[in-house]
């Protein structure tokens, strides 16, 4: 039997207390940090200060300032690494792969041939669901 301790991101919440190095702006209600374990250079999330676990406990102000940071982040993103598109996007829920539950909105910098068909983007979430048809146009 081993006594060897297992990360736990939730214990403490690892968004109550982002490292000074990671931020990159801050508001009154939220922060815009680089992500620990990036999926694509550049990529940051925006997390409130108030900890929450969904985007649906957010109040207007936040939402506001949220949309500041986003803005910012791709102003950011594109001075520091000059991406050819973005996915935005969080988990809201452990059956949409949440693990982190304090709210938290990924900015993902995306590059041309980073995937071999990006068609459907976010729609990847559910792989068999993902590729689709666009009906012809008579």
């Amino acid at each position: 039997m081993t006594n060897k301790k297992t990360f736990d991101p939730n214990n403490p919440c690892l968004f109550c207390h982002p490292k000074p190095h990671e931020i990159i702006k801050e508001t009154e209600h939220a922060l815009l940090i680089t992500d620990s374990y990036p999926v694509s250079p550049g990529h940051c999330l925006v997390i409130p200060k108030r900890h929450i676990q969904t985007f649906f406990e957010s109040s207007a102000e936040e939402n506001m300032e949220f949309h500041q940071l986003i803005q910012h982040a791709k102003k950011w993103v594109e001075e520091n690494h000059k991406p050819d598109a973005y996915n935005i996007g969080c988990n809201n829920g452990v059956a949409a792969g949440q693990s982190v539950f304090h709210l938290h909105i990924h900015i993902i910098p995306r590059y041309i041939g980073d995937v071999e068909n990006p068609k459907g983007g976010v729609r990847w979430v559910i792989p068999q669901n993902a590729s689709y048809q666009l009906p012809e146009v008579k």
